[in-house]
Order: C-alpha cells, then structure tokens, then sequence
C-alpha cells in the first residue's frame, strides 16, 4: 500500500482522480487548496489491483454451500430470534453478505447496475469495513474470500 499525492489545475482534478482510480485499488480522494489557493492537492492511499489468481470464483467460493433459498429462511430465522442487531455476529453478516452476492451473481453480467448488485455492494463493504477498516479490494471478492475461508474452516 502507498500514498499518492498530486498537485493540480482545479480543472485536471476529477479527470486525475479518475484515472488513479481506475490504475489503482484506491480508498477516498481527499482534497485539499495547494497552499498557493491556485491548485489543487489530492490524497488517496492505493494498492496495486489484486491479480485475480489470488481470489476465489464466485463457484469455488460458493461450492458447498447451501442453496440460496435456504440461506434466504437462515438469515430470516437468525433475524427473528435476535433480540438486537448487535447481538448478529460476523459470522451472520458474512453468510448475509455472501447470500446477497450469489443473488446478484443471477442477474450479471447483464445488469451490472441492479438493485441485488448495488445491496450486495454495499454489504460486502459493510463486512470489509467491519473486519478491516481501510482495506482496498473489490468488496465482493473480499466476501467470497472469507466465505471461502469460513467453508474450510468448518469442515
């Protein structure tokens, strides 16, 4: 992981941070004034994207687990017996996470805007942000990775 940061026309700024973004795994674009007040600064921290090699395929992540119509009654159950949300352990946010993946694995790649895509988005991001705040990876490769893990894990 590193910083990067560039000093800038203010009219370069969305098109530099564009292309950052798109060369890098990146966090948040931080700007800032140059000192000047003329130019502005950008800050991010970026990693190198990951090599594919290195994630699990959404079907060997997925390879043992139940059927998505059993997680779906799982998840419901698991929800009706808590008394708050803040009894849910990780355990239960990755299985959810993970359903909510295979779900829009249904409708890509031919809605890759969907709502099922942007909610299981944003609960892969939630468990990233959970387990490690500040990691840059695809949040959806992350999930199936530690769903990966947890299926090993429970054998």
């Amino acid at each position: 992981m590193f910083e990067i940061r560039v000093i800038c026309d203010p009219a370069d700024a969305d098109r530099i941070a564009t292309a950052l973004t798109t060369a890098f795994a990146t966090g948040a674009v931080r700007r800032r004034r140059s000192r000047d007040g003329e130019r502005t600064r950008l800050y991010l921290t970026a990693d190198h994207h990951p090599d594919p090699a290195d994630w699990p395929t959404p079907e060997q992540a997925y390879a043992k687990a139940p059927s998505i119509v059993s997680e779906i009654g799982w998840t419901a159950r698991t929800i009706a017996t808590a008394e708050c949300f803040t009894e849910l352990d990780r355990d239960f946010y990755l299985r959810k996470a993970a359903l909510l993946d295979r779900i829009a694995l249904t409708n890509e790649p031919e809605d890759l805007f969907s709502d099922a895509t942007e909610t299981a988005h944003a609960a892969a991001v939630s468990l990233m942000d959970t387990d490690q705040p500040g990691l840059i990876c695809d949040p959806r490769a992350y999930v199936r990775q530690q769903y990966a893990l947890m299926a090993t894990d429970n054998r």
